[in-house]
């Protein structure tokens, strides 16, 4: 990501922030972004926010009109914001099951460029990033850091039973104990 591009995604994550901030449709900033908040590399790609799939629908006419380029993709699970050659993508579904209010509530209130907005727990953060993990995607390079920031803000012992039925998560897991970045996360056996 160039430096000129980093300042559109910047300026564009907080645009969409204030847009549903004073659409007063809850959400939460997620991905790279939130875990970059909370003391992990900044990504080098777009940004991500949660609403609840009950709120999708009302999320993207907010964000429209509050005078955001907003684009359906072929995803049915998520909306594009667009600004030049940034996007923020505002999602209602996380690895196919639909984002609940709950997932919103244990956000915490951040601030985040200057603007104060809700921010995904870092425990959700990595169950929802190991989550997505499959035969497609299986980048633990990516992942790494972040867990290794994040590692005393997370309750391991949740992101191991929420990810169990997850072998790519499971694996990714005791590549942490192995490394001695989490020890003990990988569980008994």
């Amino acid at each position: 990501m160039l430096p000129d591009d980093r300042d559109e995604i910047r300026d564009l994550l907080k645009r969409t922030a204030v847009a549903l901030k004073q659409g007063d449709v809850p959400f939460a900033l997620c991905g790279g972004y939130a875990a970059w908040v909370r003391g992990a590399p900044e990504p080098d790609h777009d940004a991500d926010f949660l609403v609840p799939a009950a709120e999708s629908e009302r999320a993207a006419k907010v964000l429209a009109e509050a005078g955001l380029e907003v684009v359906d993709p072929a995803e049915d699970w998520l909306t594009k914001v667009v600004q030049g050659n940034s996007f923020v993508d505002v999602l209602w579904r996380t690895c196919g099951v639909p984002v609940e209010h709950d997932l919103i509530d244990r956000a915490e209130e951040l601030p985040v460029l200057s603007v104060h907005m809700p921010v995904l727990e870092a425990t959700d953060i990595v169950v929802t990033k190991l989550m997505a993990l499959d035969e497609h995607y299986c980048d633990y390079s990516r992942l790494l850091p972040v867990a290794r920031a994040l590692r005393e803000q997370v309750d391991w012992a949740r992101v191991r039973r929420d990810v169990e039925a997850n072998d790519f998560a499971a694996v990714f897991l005791i590549l942490l104990d192995r490394l001695g970045v989490v020890e003990g996360v990988a569980g008994e056996g």
